[in-house]
């Protein structure tokens, strides 16, 4: 069964402030496997779990038409709202159920959604869409990210772990999913031409506000917001207060950096 944690509309709009496209690593670790594979058709590429549609966006410049879907109606209307390209629409929709015909699609992506997913269903689903010789990426940021402000990474990354520690006890099981660094996906999917990789570095810009929206969009912090509000609330203060007083600077737009590892399962179905 698929785990519905992003679907209230307050959510949503914390996630489309502060959630972000796959970066420019993952991006061409993606494009580079397409090109590998000599995908003869850009037709039809589908964002499987988008969102609010950061990940859709990007594809839109390479398919001739992009199909953003969730099953979050709050998230999709948050997609929908933002501007997007006139190639770009969005659908609500299971991972499990896609509304496609079969050998329909020339690549799914799915960032930071997979793991919550149903994974036998939704393989199905790939193998029954994707065309001949169509590809899957399926990819994620992983556990072990450093916020980084000059030379105060180690202090500020401290911080980071002990937000996520406390928050971590709402974590759904599903995220270990993520800790095993997508090595039970990679066996799901069911094509022989598959591979996976697990050491795409990259960073993505923010400012100390936009860290501290970004630390709000994670499940686990949303399910102990909802469990115990004045302790999450609380959490986010303090936090807040110790990145100011180890950057040394009390504007919230001090900019800072997340460095962050990707990884990928990358499959190709059989012409």
């Amino acid at each position: 069964m698929a785990t519905r944690l992003f679907e209230g509309k307050d959510h949503a709009s914390v996630y489309q402030r502060y959630r972000f496209s796959p970066p420019e690593k993952l991006q061409e670790v993606a494009l580079s496997y397409l090109e590998s594979k000599k995908v003869g058709s850009f037709q039809l590429a589908v964002d499987v779990g988008c969102g609010s549609g950061q990940s859709t966006l990007w594809l839109a410049k390479r398919f001739e038409k992009v199909v953003g879907t969730d099953i979050s109606e709050a998230q999709i209307e948050e997609a929908k709202q933002a501007a997007h390209p006139a190639n770009v629409s969005y659908v609500v929709c299971p991972a499990e159920d896609l509304p496609f015909e079969d050998k329909s699609v020339d690549f799914i992506l799915a960032f930071a959604a997979v793991h919550w997913f149903d994974i036998p269903r939704f393989m199905k689903e790939v193998e029954r869409v994707l065309k001949p010789s169509g590809c899957v990426v399926l990819a994620t940021n992983c556990l072990d990210m450093q916020l980084c402000y000059k030379d105060r990474t180690e202090k500020l990354t401290e911080i980071f772990q002990e937000f996520w520690k406390q928050s971590f006890k709402y974590a759904n099981d599903k995220v270990h999913r993520v800790e095993d660094d997508y090595k039970m996906i990679f066996d799901a999917l069911p094509f022989q031409d598959k591979q996976r990789i697990t050491d795409i570095f990259g960073s993505v810009p923010f400012t100390v506000a936009g860290v501290l929206g970004y630390f709000q969009t994670f499940s686990m912090y949303q399910t102990f917001l909802k469990a115990e509000p004045e302790a999450a609330k609380s959490l986010i203060q303090n936090t807040e207060r110790r990145i100011l007083e180890v950057i040394g600077d009390s504007s919230l737009e001090t900019p800072v950096e997340i460095r962050m590892r990707h990884v990928a399962v990358l499959g190709c179905k059989k012409a």
